[in-house]
């Protein structure tokens, strides 16, 4: 079954000195390794920060754009993991290895089959 995992960051958290910021991308190089080795990764990315999105709305026929976060909020999305597991148990088990899991959160969703 596939499920997202969505990377929910706090910027506060975010690395302090370029020492810190390379023990975290290795944290992260090794999560993902491990789970592409397993056959387990099926996508992920990190997400440019909330100042570069654009929020759409149709409201009778007319679109509308926002320019910057959709909301203001201490923690936003970060980046995504798409796996594919056997079940919600093994998702949540990866989820809590994913390194951001331990300063701010990580959102895990089935992904709908159609």
């Amino acid at each position: 079954m596939k499920y997202m995992l969505l990377i929910h960051v706090d910027p506060a958290a975010a690395p302090r000195t370029p020492a810190d910021g390379e023990k975290m991308s290795k944290e992260y190089f090794a999560f993902t390794q491990s789970i592409a080795d397993s056959g387990e990764l099926v996508a992920g990315d990190a997400l440019e920060g909330p100042e570069t999105a654009t929020a759409v709305r149709v409201r009778n026929g007319k679109r509308t754009t926002t320019d910057g976060p959709y909301a203001e909020t201490k923690e936003h999305l970060g980046g995504y993991y798409i796996v594919d597991v056997k079940d919600l148990d093994r998702a949540l088990e990866l989820a809590a290895l994913i390194p951001d899991a331990s300063s701010a959160g990580v959102e895990v969703r089935p992904v709908r089959e159609m």
